[in-house]
């Protein structure tokens, strides 16, 4: 600073103490191959009276002579360090204590501190301590804020020095073509007699402007000397997209990777999660979740989340996994009375949904149904829906079943082979009856007011049970009295039961086709069985009547069926005793030879 002695008397003699002090801008910058001017004052205590003038010198890098450091300027003498020769002037009036310098064709390695040291004579040689910082630079500075949000205002200031009295800068903006709505601002800032020449681009960045180069170029009109400083945007922007597979369908077993990429600055925390479970979660660009053996439990929304703080985004997925049917659940075999109204239930999962077909005993039963559901009435059932009734459920992957059986009781029904027959032994007759349980037979005779059953030894009686089927047999051997028709005359009733009901039946008399055949043929054979005997034995008689001479009267048999029933042979069986006859082996005592 100035001392005040100048101005004023009184104040010369308040500041007679004024010590050494120097006024320099603190720092100051400049384009490389231009020049610079350090504006400087300085000041030394008012009692000193230079003998031989006023000398400056002007160092660089460090103030004390004894360290020698690189003289920039001297006034006694053009001796300066090399790499300043030619380059330096001193433009202040020492004297007027201006020290003032000037620097040509400044180069980047003359960066640093510049001190001044006064001297004036004798004693009195001072280096101020304070000092000029020169920055010399080959390119702009771009004043690029911290934070660059996409969708806020942006300024970015390019700054050139003008403190180059012969060479004054202009600065204009490279690669604005794509920015919307740019806007250009030029302002010159001097501050403690520098100068500092700036443009501000002003515009709103857009996520597509991150990673997009910008340029400030500083020129000096008439020379060749131009400068440039590029620069990349680094703008920040929420996540704009989400890209995830697109939905897909997979077999139970197998592996998928489901890929997510997050397109933000910067990246974000991608997670993905199915339903409210986070399955896994990264800072980047991208992130693939690996699902290994996939299983039915395993479909499913799947969402890939991104956040980076300046906003959040998602997208979802559906991933199907197609499998066979499982093995259907169906109701449990049960047992109804006839009768009853049954709902049969069938149910099954399985990707793409299964078609679930019911069957009985192998036969198609109901309809066929695309659903994982299929219920199967049955109203009033009959002993006919006695059986095993499957669900069978199939889809383009595979098949499953599963079965169960109903038993249906019913009360006992006569069936049309429950008949009588005459056989050779007698009267042989036939009980059969279906039930559920099965049927219990019982033969009653009202004749006699007999019951035959297994408890009755009199009679031959036979029972056999097949599934639900009961037959019950007797056989009679006496054939009673006979009708016109000559069939025996028989009076059986059949008595069929179970827990359900009890009914009897009269069984009728039906004769056996083979026994009837027999009976015709035997009943021929035996007319001319009795004729032949009758012609045999007349003849024998009469030859007898010719041996002895004494005529015998002849043997007629007037009921030969009465005769062969008396000596024990059926009256169908009086064919064969012809031979017995013509070989004359006839016994004594009446019996076939």
């Amino acid at each position: 600073m100035w001392c005040l002695e100048l101005l004023l008397p009184l104040l010369l003699f308040i500041n007679a103490s004024c010590q050494w002090n120097v006024w320099l801008p603190r720092d100051i910058s400049a384009m490389t191959n231009s020049c610079v001017v350090i504006p400087c004052t300085f000041m030394y205590p008012s009692g000193i009276r230079p003998s031989r003038g006023i000398h400056g010198i002007w160092y660089f890098g460090q103030p004390y002579p004894q360290l020698f450091p690189p003289v920039v300027f001297k006034s006694r003498t053009d001796v300066v360090h090399e790499s300043y020769k030619g380059r330096t002037k001193l433009l202040g009036d020492l004297h007027q204590r201006n020290c003032t310098l000037l620097i040509n064709n400044i180069g980047t390695e003359h960066s640093g501190r510049y001190y001044f040291r006064a001297d004036l004579g004798g004693a009195n040689i001072y280096t101020y301590p304070d000092f000029t910082e020169l920055k010399v630079l080959d390119q702009p500075n771009i004043d690029v804020p911290e934070e660059i949000v996409s969708d806020e205002s942006l300024e970015l200031t390019c700054y050139a020095p003008d403190n180059c009295p012969d060479m004054t800068p202009e600065i204009q903006w490279m690669y604005t073509d794509y920015l919307p709505d740019p806007e250009f601002s030029t302002d010159l800032v001097e501050e403690s007699n520098t100068a500092v020449l700036s443009n501000t681009l002003t515009f709103t960045p857009r996520p597509m402007h991150n990673g997009q180069l910008l340029g400030c170029r500083v020129y000096y009109p008439n020379t060749t000397l131009a400068y440039e400083r590029l620069i990349s945007l680094d703008v920040k922007y929420a996540p704009r997209s989400v890209w995830v597979n697109a939905s897909s369908e997979v077999m139970e077993g197998s592996s998928v990777t489901l890929h997510c990429e997050v397109d933000s600055n910067p990246p974000a925390r991608i997670a993905w999660m199915f339903g409210d479970q986070e399955l896994l979660w990264d800072t980047a660009s991208n992130v693939s979740l690996m699902l290994d053996d996939v299983t039915p439990a395993n479909e499913g929304i799947y969402t890939c989340v991104g956040d980076n703080g300046y906003g959040i985004m998602n997208t979802s997925l559906y991933l199907a996994v197609k499998y066979p049917p499982h093995e259907p659940v169906v109701n449990d075999s049960i047992t109804v009375v006839e009768g009853t109204t049954l709902a049969l239930h069938c149910s099954t999962q399985g990707s793409p949904a299964p078609t679930l077909t019911w069957l009985k005993d192998g036969q198609l039963v109901g309809t066929i149904t695309a659903d994982e559901l299929s219920v199967l009435t049955i109203v009033e059932i009959t002993p006919q829906g006695d059986g095993q009734y499957r669900c069978l459920a199939e889809n383009e992957h595979g098949r499953a079943s599963s079965s169960l059986n109903i038993t249906v009781e019913y009360a006992p029904v006569l069936l049309e082979e429950s008949k009588c027959t005459v056989v050779r032994e007698g009267v042989q007759c036939v009980c059969m009856a279906t039930g559920n349980p099965e049927p219990t037979i019982e033969f009653y005779l009202p004749d006699l007011n007999i019951t035959i059953n297994e408890t009755d030894g009199r009679y031959n009686f036979y029972t056999h049970t097949d599934g639900h089927t009961s037959t019950g047999m007797i056989k009679l051997r006496e054939k009673g009295e006979r009708v016109d028709n000559g069939s025996p005359a028989v009076n059986v009733h059949c008595s069929i039961s179970n827990a359900y009901g009890r009914e009897s039946i009269l069984l009728e008399l039906q004769q056996e086709k083979k026994y009837m055949m027999a009976v015709i043929v035997g009943t021929i054979g035996g007319v001319a069985v009795i004729a032949f005997i009758i012609a045999a034995v007349r003849y024998v008689g009469h030859n007898n009547k010719k041996e002895n001479g004494n005529p015998r009267q002849d043997v007629v048999l007037e009921n030969p069926a009465l005769y062969y029933r008396w000596v024990g042979l059926p009256f169908s069986d009086c064919l064969g005793l012809k031979f017995c006859v013509m070989k004359k082996s006839y016994s004594h005592d009446k019996t076939p030879c």
